[in-house]
């Protein structure tokens, strides 16, 4: 018997009704959607503060944009993923294991391939079968449609980006409680993993390989100085993960109501960067709302003005300083195009060997 994983396809039928009304709810913004928007924050603030879950962070912050999307449903399929991982990691887990992390290290490969490949995989009374989740090349940014991004259309569609990607494996890791750390590089997220036989390495999800940081740093228009200060390729930390959720709700406000000078958005930004001081989205939509509430005020020539510029003026300063800045768009394309089809040229040689030796 063949089994496919299928509950929430009936999100795509309905994922697009936000954005068939998405001049509408511009138009709409009222204290019944404040209400909203701030009952969802102190769900991530709480999730935040007790160091919880980074799955719940992301659940929270999706099916509060789209309610249709049934919680059950979601960890539904979650966990049919986590029992696939498990036999998965069954299969591989043969050979004696040389070092103490080598379980958490085959516990990555079987989300890894659970991820990457076409798996079918044997269980008590059944095959159980899972086809691989692709890039979407279509819409990488979800600039024409932000729920492109999101780890509930990547589980109904199995097209998603970095973010969808990277969410989803973090996601299975926690639940099957093997190690890993999401990573940052500009306008892109990837997996940091770390094994006593091989050192640090990289789990690049959008091409299915594992690059190393010399490529990770030449082609994605990373600055050693925001090495060095932890903006880019650092690991982050469970709470630091969940300040990414914390800024995707930001996102979504702004995204939905169009308000950058009320204090929503600046209310997530500083809370983010309470547990990440030096988080680049955060610090860059912190500088871009104080930059339109200095404007606002500057027109209104409210008093405070002077006050909002140096603190807009102190977070640019820090940026700069940090060594952050942004890929440009066709930089972007053409690191996609070198991912994926120059795939041998930039691996890491030493973790392709060990895995061709286990192979």
């Amino acid at each position: 018997m063949l089994i496919f994983s299928k509950s929430l396809v009936k999100y795509i039928f309905s994922v697009y009704l936000f954005f068939f009304s998405h001049d509408v709810l511009y138009a709409q913004v009222d204290s019944s959607l404040m209400y909203k928007y701030k009952k969802v924050y102190n769900s991530l603030s709480n999730e935040i503060m007790i160091n919880g879950s980074f799955k719940n962070s992301v659940l929270i912050v999706e099916q509060f944009i789209y309610p249709s999307v049934k919680k059950d449903d979601f960890y539904k399929e979650i966990n049919y993923l986590k029992n696939l991982s498990e036999l998965q990691l069954q299969s591989i887990h043969q050979k004696k294991q040389r070092f103490k992390d080598s379980l958490n290290n085959l516990t990555n490969a079987a989300i890894f391939s659970v991820i990457s490949d076409t798996l079918f995989v044997m269980g008590d009374t059944a095959i159980y079968g899972h086809l691989p989740y692709h890039y979407n090349f279509n819409d990488p940014q979800g600039d024409s449609d932000w729920t492109n991004t999101f780890v509930i259309k990547l589980l109904a569609t199995h097209k998603g980006n970095c973010r969808s990607l990277t969410y989803l494996y973090k996601i299975l890791a926690d639940e099957l409680g093997a190690k890993c750390w999401l990573a940052l590089a500009p306008n892109h997220i990837y997996i940091r993993n770390y094994s006593k036989q091989i050192g640090w390495y990289n789990t690049e999800l959008t091409s299915g390989t594992f690059p190393t940081d010399a490529w990770i740093a030449a082609t994605g228009y990373v600055n050693p100085d925001a090495i060095r200060s932890g903006v880019y390729m650092d690991t982050l930390s469970n709470q630091q993960s969940i300040g990414l959720c914390i800024m995707d709700l930001a996102q979504g406000y702004i995204k939905q109501t169009n308000n950058y000078t009320d204090s929503f958005v600046l209310k997530c930004c500083n809370l983010v960067l309470q547990y990440h001081a030096v988080n680049p989205e955060a610090l860059l939509t912190k500088a871009e709302v104080l930059k339109r509430m200095y404007l606002k005020q500057k027109e209104e020539k409210n008093p405070v003005a002077q006050t909002t510029y140096n603190e807009m003026e102190q977070v640019y300063i820090m940026l700069v300083k940090l060594g952050y800045r942004e890929i440009p768009y066709k930089a972007y394309q053409k690191w996609l195009n070198t991912a994926h089809q120059d795939k041998e040229k930039y691996q890491n040689k030493k973790l392709n060997q060990i895995i061709k030796q286990k192979n």
